[in-house]
């Protein structure tokens, strides 16, 4: 494996800098290596409008810090943010765009009345999902704020390291796991990763349903976080009354992924799978092999996997 491609991947949270260092392929993907550094309370607040780093030289050091743990020259990264900096939506919309740049004009003019951000200040993104049969584009849309992820951006690239593609946490999960999720086809597949809530359902493997709900604070298994899935579903099968949920899919830390699955269970009548992540990737001796160990660094080898 000397010679084999390398990509890093970086996780930013409140709490922790993680990053996963892998080789190999995105279809068969090797752990080469991990390293955390710890981020004191006040060093960093999860904020839609406003930058998150309070403490930037101290935020800046964990990053070099972290890196230099890893014992790799490349400061290439892919960088995976909480959920609660951007937002994540589905949208449907009549006829086609000529181009990228047309389809960006026509989504903020949409949004513009239905966000608490100011839409022309924000970085947004889309992929086409699909065509329905009566024309409409079924689209995949993210945003975030131009201020915060310049913040990001800037004070990355001050540790040493080059933010090279950035993205939300609910990305990064679903990229540990697609090619599980592509055998499903039809998944609901919810998660609790780092008090984030996502709650996304796949029909023939393209999203057809998705909310993500930032709860601070929240255990996985409060009693919250069942009201918030049962009123997820609810939505959903008021909007798809002809669909039938029959495979389920969790992420959840180890030490409440049973309790968890039973409480997802309890709300969808189907016995979920348990994503893990030690299943995903292969291990180098360098690196760690069981799932309590290997959890926390999820996001950042969904990161890393964007770049392999």
């Amino acid at each position: 494996m000397l010679f084999s491609r390398k990509s890093l991947g970086v996780e930013i949270s409140p709490t922790c800098i993680q990053f996963a260092l892998l080789s190999g392929t995105q279809n068969s993907p090797r752990l080469e290596r991990v390293a955390s550094r710890p981020l004191s309370a006040g060093i960093l607040r999860v904020s839609l409008r406003e930058p998150n780093v309070l403490d930037t030289q101290l935020f800046s050091d964990r990053i070099r810090e972290a890196h230099g743990l890893l014992l790799h020259r490349a400061t290439r990264l892919s960088v995976a943010l909480p959920d609660g900096v951007g937002r994540i939506m589905l949208m449907d919309i009549e006829g086609r765009f000529k181009n990228h740049s047309e389809g960006l004009d026509v989504i903020r003019w949409k949004l513009k009345k239905n966000l608490p951000i100011d839409i022309a200040d924000t970085h947004l993104d889309y992929q086409l999902l699909k065509v329905r049969e009566n024309g409409e584009m079924a689209l995949l849309v993210a945003l975030v704020s131009r201020n915060v992820i310049s913040q990001y951006e800037e004070l990355i690239s001050v540790a040493g390291c080059v933010p090279a593609k950035i993205e939300l946490n609910a990305f990064s999960l679903c990229r540990v796991f697609q090619q599980r999720l592509a055998l499903l086809e039809d998944v609901l597949l919810v998660s609790y990763y780092d008090h984030s809530l996502a709650i996304m359902v796949f029909t023939e493997g393209v999203p057809e349903y998705l909310r993500v709900k930032e709860l601070p604070g929240v255990s996985a298994v409060d009693s919250r976080v069942y009201m918030e899935i049962n009123n997820s579903l609810l939505v959903y099968r008021e909007r798809f009354p002809e669909r039938m949920v029959q495979k389920v899919a969790c992420i959840a830390t180890p030490d409440v992924m049973v309790e968890f699955c039973d409480m997802v269970a309890e709300a969808t009548s189907v016995v979920p799978l348990q994503l893990e992540a030690k299943s995903a990737v292969k291990p180098s001796d360098s690196a760690p092999a069981d799932q309590q160990s290997i959890f926390p660094f999820t996001a950042a080898i969904g990161a890393a996997l964007r770049s392999l």
